[in-house]
């Protein structure tokens, strides 16, 4: 493994969500980082979009920055408000979720070491009527 890496999210990673779930992007930095411990990936969310589940995780906390748009994320139920450039950390257990506002949303997405097999659970989300 090399001592550094550079790769850019946008452009020299592939989207792995592309063709799966209509109005969402995902694109995960850990292996072309050739990262043993941090992963880093680029969600796009396409205006009005809001995710139909959530997940958690037995291990990873996760840090979420949003470079861009605006929106909202779904904390064990509760809705928080989203505008450029806030940062949001959230526990393993906690069940997450992310809505897009009316000009989309893009965040980048920071764990920890990944467990040998991964650690993400999907999750059922109940976004409450507006």
């Amino acid at each position: 493994m090399s001592r550094h890496s550079l790769v850019n999210l946008k452009h020299d990673v592939k989207d792995s969500v592309a063709g799966r779930v209509e109005g969402l992007e995902g694109r995960f930095g850990r292996t072309p980082m050739e990262s043993r411990d941090i992963g880093v990936s680029l969600w796009r969310y396409a205006p009005g979009f809001r995710s139909p589940g959530g997940h958690r995780h037995r291990e990873q906390e996760e840090a979420y920055l949003v470079i861009s748009g605006a929106g909202e994320v779904l904390l064990d139920g509760e809705v928080f408000e989203l505008r450029q450039w806030d940062l949001v950390r959230v526990s393993p257990e906690v069940v997450r979720a992310f809505a897009a506002g009316p000009d989309g949303m893009e965040i980048v997405a920071v764990g920890g070491p990944k467990p040998e097999g991964g650690d993400g659970e999907q999750a059922e989300v109940s976004w409450p009527e507006a």
